[in-house]
């Protein structure tokens, strides 16, 4: 037993000095969020612990949070008085150490011949940088991917235990529905372990009772979630799930076949655009996932069930579903970012079979590449490491530099009944806590139908309430900012963002008609 302990605790100890790395980095600076979604979270959170509603602007139901358990995590961070900052990041790191251990055990669940090297796909993990990254963002990324892998490891255990009891159906379709509470993404795993258990040998009857367990069970607490949409806007989803989807949609010119292999050559390690580059070490495993996804489809195809093949379908599908409706790159492909454990665990288990069932101590060549295939790797990892925790840094200078440096000038130049139209809300509700024209929509829904037409969001924009337009990187507004009434009154003039080819954020304010 001590030797099971001993291996988790050489993870927990390589997840705390890489998520060290990238705080101690970023605190050179000033610590914080690489992202502005992250102060929409603790917006979220904070209101829900002082009015015990969740509401974005006090007194203004919202049905725009996409990750509600998320939003109770972080909710109760407040009730206990701790501050924000150490609490997501708290939080952030015992999910980097859940992923890890989640898929230690999904190692030996499917290669329990390889059981004793579990500790290689949980060290890997929580040193792959995009999932660091995901761990201190104060998001909800981490979240979803570990409890995703701990279903996965579940039900590959209830599979090869033969332990298919409505209880563990029950307690697969529970945590599933919790799964789609913290993203609505998890709705795909849902339908492959439902496919999966339906492949099991049992008699229709024993099949009819485990769909009716798995779902009443995963329906039953997405139940609240869905009455409290509907009532509020009239859908069962959030409104950031059909925001974001006209927000995006000219990217979806493009063929499927263009978006969807771009989508995955990121979520495999690739470059971000084009075909040429690296941008994570787990690109260097594709010819092991190569290698592990054919055994799987093999030893799936010749028993008729789904197996080895229900991670791979979860990752593949989360990719297709991204390249369907939003086939988005930027943030270091934060929506890929869930599914990477994946490619990794795979990649890693078809190079140890070809490592160690192939190796052999009187053959010096082959035991020469496979150390040098080992140390390779390991150094391009801590390099990446390395890299990925400059880059977190330089994420969280921008965000302070320009999204919470507008707030902080709003709560202190504006009244406090000021409406202000932004199309980055997060950190202005935090901070400035104003009255909010969301041009994103993901609190004004009205705003949605608008995202398409540049011309009739202004026109929106210039014939509402707003007192004033907050412009962001990339999204200048210049219809709304070129009229002769607005008046430009602040900027950040942050230097970081004009490197990086951006403009700045700025401050107009708006003649009220």
């Amino acid at each position: 037993m001590n030797f099971w302990r001993n291996r988790r605790l050489w993870v927990m100890l390589a997840a705390v000095m890489g998520l060290a790395l990238f705080l101690g980095i970023t605190a050179q600076n000033k610590l914080g969020f690489p992202l502005d979604d992250a102060w929409i979270h603790q917006t979220y959170a904070r209101n829900l612990a002082r009015y015990g509603r969740l509401e974005f602007t006090p007194g203004v139901s919202s049905a725009g949070s996409t990750a509600p358990l998320w939003t109770l995590l972080l909710a109760l961070g407040y009730l206990l008085g701790l501050p924000y900052l150490f609490w997501a990041y708290l939080l952030g790191g015992l999910c980097l150490l859940w992923l890890g251990w989640s898929g230690m055990r999904l190692w030996r669940a499917l290669w329990p011949a390889q059981a004793a090297r579990d500790w290689l796909a949980g060290m890997v993990l929580v040193l792959t940088w995009p999932l660091l990254w995901a761990a201190a963002s104060g998001m909800e990324t981490l979240f979803f991917a570990a409890l995703g892998l701990q279903l996965a490891a579940w039900y590959a255990e209830l599979v090869t235990n033969n332990e298919v009891t409505l209880r563990n159906v029950a307690r697969l379709g529970f945590f599933a529905g919790l799964l789609i509470l913290i993203r609505p993404d998890g709705l795909g795993l849902l339908l492959l372990i439902a496919a999966g258990i339906l492949l099991l040998p049992a008699s229709n009857t024993a099949r009819l009772k485990r769909a009716g367990v798995l779902w009443g069970t995963a329906v039953l607490p997405l139940l609240p979630y869905f009455l409290f949409n509907h009532a509020t806007s009239g859908t069962i989803w959030p409104n950031t799930l059909y925001a974001k989807q006209v927000e995006y949609a000219a990217v979806l010119a493009q063929p499927f076949i263009t978006r969807f292999s771009q989508l995955l050559y990121l979520s495999l390690g690739g470059a971000s655009s084009g075909w040429r580059g690296i941008s994570s070490p787990h690109l260097l495993l594709l010819p092991g996932l190569i290698i592990a996804a054919w055994q799987a489809i093999k030893a799936d195809w010749t028993q008729r069930r789904l197996f080895y093949l229900l991670p791979l379908f979860w990752a593949g599908g989360h990719v297709f579903l991204y390249a369907w409706r939003l086939p988005v790159t930027f943030q270091h492909g934060r929506y890929l970012i869930p599914i990477m454990p994946i490619w990794v665990i795979y990649g890693l288990s078809g190079w140890v079979l070809v490592l160690l069932y192939n190796s052999s101590e009187s053959n010096r060549t082959l035991w020469l590449g496979q150390q040098v295939a080992r140390l390779s790797f390991t150094f391009i990892m801590l390099f990446f490491l390395l890299q990925g925790a400059f880059a977190f840094a330089t994420d969280v200078a921008i965000v302070e530099g320009e999204m919470v440096t507008v707030a902080g000038w709003l709560a202190n130049n504006t009244p406090p009944e000021a409406l202000i139209a932004s199309h980055d809300i997060g950190a202005i509700g935090y901070f400035a806590e104003r009255p909010l024209l969301d041009l994103a929509g993901l609190i004004t829904p009205e705003v949605i139908p608008l995202l398409e037409d540049e011309e009739a969001l202004a026109h929106y924009i210039l014939n509402s309430d707003a007192q004033y337009l907050v412009t962001a990187p990339g999204w200048p507004y210049s219809q709304v900012a070129n009229q002769s009434s607005t008046r430009l009154i602040f900027s950040t003039e942050f230097a970081l963002t004009k490197e990086q080819g951006l403009n700045n954020m700025t401050v107009y304010q708006l003649m009220v008609p």
